[in-house]
């Protein structure tokens, strides 16, 4: 959040100009403000929004976001509900970001979000071949042993979380009648693929955009092993909650998410956003605060 000084405080140095749709503005590094590559920056009010596109020489240089709570912005039929959800989609969308980060307590967004601009990027715009989704095998209660089938079904129990996201986005598809939702339904089931990370080593991903779900709950070397998977054209989305770690290896601290999201800031290809308003419901909210 800046001071509410900041355009005093800039003034001396501050340079204004419109380019590709978005005000940019240059300024001389405020002592005291340290800024990195890729972070949003936001006045008190919430009526500025902009992301540090560099950092170099202590000059520092502005973007305004695209406004993605605005309808007619909207991304698969969603636009953002709060501007955290804005500038996730601003990352989510940047062609020049490879690499995302995305925390959040539960129904704050992050998988509704990023499956969206999956499916957008997939589907219309062609950027991508496939979205790949995985996600740590990590029992809540007790386990419920071996699962038969073949990689996507056994994988299935896991993808509560994806079926009940494409049932929202599929909901909110142009076509409305029966028919063309079931087709809109196969077409987008035809590209989605679900994959254990048990057999990830080895493999390259190319021009796929690829979901890590659960994030949590991978130590950093289990991250490493995803992360260099990527091959030319490819995005990589991990998506977690730092305090909702299932495994009883791993704490807060040694998390391969808190490990990466610190290890990736300020790298000009990747971004990271915690979001923090629950949009679930006012039920998910509360307990989320209170249990």
């Amino acid at each position: 959040v800046l001071p509410e000084n900041f355009w005093d405080l800039t003034a001396k140095s501050l340079e204004s100009w419109q380019a590709d749709g978005r005000t940019w503005y240059r300024f001389a590094a405020l002592p005291g403000l340290t800024f990195y590559v890729n972070e949003f920056v936001v006045s008190k009010d919430a009526e500025f929004l902009a992301q540090v596109q560099s950092v170099e020489n202590g000059i520092v240089t502005l973007a305004t976001l695209k406004d993605y709570m605005q309808p007619q912005n909207a991304v698969w039929g969603i636009h953002a509900r709060n501007p955290e959800q804005s500038m996730a989609l601003n990352l989510l969308m940047n062609p020049e970001i490879d690499f995302v980060t995305l925390l959040g307590q539960a129904g704050t967004g992050k998988t509704l979000l990023t499956l969206a601009a999956a499916l957008t990027q997939t589907l219309d715009m062609r950027k991508f071949s496939e979205i790949i989704f995985t996600r740590a095998t990590v029992s809540v209660g007790e386990d419920i042993g071996f699962l038969p089938g073949t990689e996507e079904e056994k994988m299935q129990p896991w993808m509560g979380a994806l079926e009940d996201n494409l049932e929202v986005l599929n909901k909110s598809e142009r076509g409305t009648s029966d028919w063309s939702r079931n087709a809109a339904n196969d077409l987008i089931r035809s590209r989605i693929r679900v994959k254990s990370m048990s057999f990830m080593r080895g493999r390259t991903f190319l021009n796929k955009l690829v979901i890590i779900d659960e994030a949590q709950n991978l130590s950093p070397k289990q991250m490493k092993t995803l992360i260099t998977r990527a091959g030319p054209g490819s995005k990589i989305v991990c998506l977690g909650n730092i305090a909702q770690i299932d495994t009883p290896y791993l704490t807060e601290g040694s998390s391969g998410l808190t490990y990466v999201v610190d290890r990736f800031r300020g790298w000009k290809h990747a971004g990271h956003m915690t979001l923090e308003r629950g949009e679930r419901s006012r039920l998910a909210d509360f307990a989320a605060e209170a249990l």
